[in-house]
């Protein structure tokens, strides 16, 4: 060991030695199953207290590097081959051949920790083995639909049954699926600017749109009020890409839009769960009763771009004719990314990896 703590160098000393253990870990010093040093041991060589060490040692966990035993210690859980698609430090490829790596984008700084999803991989593939193989239910695997619904009641204030949310590959075919249940005869309002595969998707399908100015507030009234659509979608928070968010003011207005001409609202919150305030957005969906809100979300934003997974909760006056309309369609989501997604949820990962993104992006904010 050499790790050392800068009382100057303006991070924690648990985060400091925290990123020495992965350079460590990372860099082949510990292999996997190996144990690492005690904490007191590492706590007399840095000068730091045995609760510092606990801290980066629950940190390495967290992410998935390390694995702790009681008492046994601490135990590295990092294997290179878990990381062969990404540059950790390790060669990706071979004399002669290109490194297929080079041309990939870079992930998103927000993404969920690779480490972590490794981690998760390992553990669904060993508690679930050959139930694996097995077809989901056409709306979604029940166990991933039931955390869905808890996360969904602990967090966003939505209390839904399992049976309310269907799991599909995307907000794309989820798009889809809502034009197919609305039927071509709706109209639909968008907001404009807007992401432009929403209309793309929804005039694919047959469906008229009308697209409606988008102020720093919101929708204008007045577009609202003149409008002949009775299908309005919306996205209430960091609206793509006019980056509009809005107050409880402009969603009532939206609600009571819907009531007065008995119309719906689709409300698409991909971006929702990354907001920097310590107070959680309202939904549409939870502010109403009168059942006439779908709500819409995916994990491509708050895992990775290649999670194409994405939820559906539908009122439940709609169950009945999602189902006679459009229950035949198999689920298009892959019964392991479910069930990842699954324990992500289930484990209080997805939480605490929400919740890390938040506090860093306060901090940057609070540099501004």
């Amino acid at each position: 060991m050499n790790y050392r703590i800068d009382a100057e160098g303006g991070q924690p000393a648990y985060i400091q030695l925290y990123r020495q253990l992965v350079a460590d870990i990372t860099a082949g010093v510990y292999t996997a199953g190996q144990k690492l040093p005690s904490k007191r041991t590492v706590a007399e060589e840095c000068g730091v207290s045995v609760i510092t060490v606990e801290h980066a040692y629950g940190l390495l966990c967290e992410e998935g590097y390390a694995l702790s035993r009681e008492r046994s210690g601490y135990f590295v859980l990092y294997r290179p081959a878990d990381f062969q698609s990404r540059s950790f430090g390790f060669p990706l490829q071979t004399a002669g051949k290109k490194n297929p790596a080079a041309a990939l984008p870079a992930l998103p700084e927000d993404s969920y920790p690779y480490p972590a999803l490794a981690k998760t991989m390992r553990k669904v593939l060993s508690d679930y083995g050959e139930e694996l193989l097995i077809k989901s239910a056409n709306c979604g695997h029940d166990i991933l639909r039931a955390e869905i619904s808890a996360y969904l009641a602990r967090s966003r204030g939505i209390f839904v049954q399992p049976s309310q949310i269907v799991i599909g590959s995307g907000a794309e075919y989820l798009y889809g699926l809502i034009a197919q249940l609305f039927g071509r005869e709706r109209i639909f309002a968008l907001e404009d600017p807007s992401y432009a595969k929403i209309r793309k998707v929804y005039e694919a399908m047959g469906i008229s749109c009308r697209m409606l100015t988008i102020t720093a507030s919101g929708l204008s009234s007045e577009s609202l009020a003149e409008t002949d659509a009775d299908v309005l979608h919306v996205t209430p928070f960091h609206s793509f890409p006019s980056g509009v968010s809005i107050d409880i003011s402009k969603k009532r207005e939206y609600l009571s839009w819907a009531a007065d001409r008995d119309g719906m609202i689709i409300e698409d919150n991909y971006d929702s769960e990354l907001t920097v305030s310590k107070k959680e957005e309202d939904t549409l969906f939870a502010l109403t009763d009168r059942e006439n809100v779908l709500y819409l979300n995916t994990f491509s934003k708050t895992v990775a771009p290649s999670m194409r997974a994405g939820y559906l909760v539908l009122p439940e006056k709609l169950l009945s004719a999602f189902e006679e309309k459009l229950g035949f369609y198999s689920c298009t989501v892959p019964v392991f990314e479910q069930l990842l997604l699954a324990e992500i949820l289930r484990s209080g990962d997805f939480e605490r990896h929400i919740n890390r993104v938040r506090r860093k992006r306060r901090k940057q904010e609070a540099k501004l």
